[in-house]
């Protein structure tokens, strides 16, 4: 599938910010689900904004704007071509052997109702089929809401509620595997939604577990599926933090808003119709 991605991240200050700084982790790298056709990231600010790569291996830029300013906006566009290879990860970057990816995080920290939760669901079952088992039932047993939690939130929040958002359920997701000593991993991206809307509030997010003797198997617990053409992936982290698409700071300033807009669609749809 060929797809078209255009995300907008606006901010407006009440009162002018003496300086921002940001990295982004905006760009994708390709691997054998996904190739990046073209790919751009464009300010709104004369701003500096250079490229690098972190300890996970993600493209970043680092962006600085050491001025005042009272607005900001980051439009990022290009188009990946994807292949479904139903969820099983090959030729990504992986400087990291997957035991890294068993490390707890504030946000991925199991407490004893996911370990319980956990140990019941993987019982006597092969990894592979607990993964699926864990898929499908924080899929079936969790609501999406994106009113009750925020990027603080941590998996046993989220899990308590039986609520929460992609990047919630994807938490929840790593932090039971975990318990179970699978390793997991945060993944960043975009999604095309197969009910044809295009416009969406956000980016992203699922899960990754390492199977030995297949390796890195993508799961999305929001939509109750492995990752397929659909997905474009982004990012990898040890959590949301790590693998987060905008993450920084401002010096001065008051209160600050924030808009985000995403679009995902199929290359050349629009001409089609």
């Amino acid at each position: 599938m060929r797809l078209r991605v255009l995300h907008r991240t606006a901010y407006t200050y009440d009162q002018p910010a003496s300086a921002v700084i940001q990295i982004l982790r905006l760009t994708p790298r390709n691997h054998e689900g996904q190739r990046v056709l073209n790919w751009r990231i464009d300010l709104d600010q004369d701003a500096q904004l250079k490229p690098g790569e972190d300890a996970f291996g993600n493209i970043y830029h680092a962006l600085s704007v050491p001025r005042a300013l009272e607005d900001l906006v980051i439009t990022v566009q290009g188009e990946v071509e994807t292949h479904s290879f139903e969820g099983v990860v090959r030729g990504t970057m992986e400087p990291f052997p997957p035991g890294l990816f068993l490390r707890e995080t504030p946000l991925t920290q199991p407490n004893a109702e996911i370990k319980e939760f956990a140990s019941d669901l993987f019982a006597n079952k092969p990894a592979l089929e607990g993964l699926h088992a864990l898929l499908d039932t924080l899929n079936r047993d969790m609501t999406f809401d994106t009113s009750p939690t925020d990027v603080s939130t941590t998996a046993a929040q989220a899990f308590s509620a039986r609520t929460g958002v992609c990047q919630d359920l994807s938490h929840v997701f790593i932090a039971a595997a975990r318990a179970q000593g699978i390793p997991a991993r945060y993944i960043g991206g975009y999604m095309f939604r197969s009910d044809g809307k295009v416009q969406q509030e956000a980016g992203h997010a699922w899960a990754e577990a390492y199977v030995e003797g297949l390796g890195w198997v993508g799961f999305d617990p929001a939509n109750g599926v492995s990752p397929t053409d659909a997905h474009i992936r982004v990012s990898v982290g040890l959590d949301y933090l790590g693998a987060s698409p905008v993450r920084g700071a401002r010096y001065g300033g008051t209160e600050e808003h924030l808009s985000v807009s995403v679009a995902v669609e199929q290359a050349g749809s629009q001409r089609q119709q």
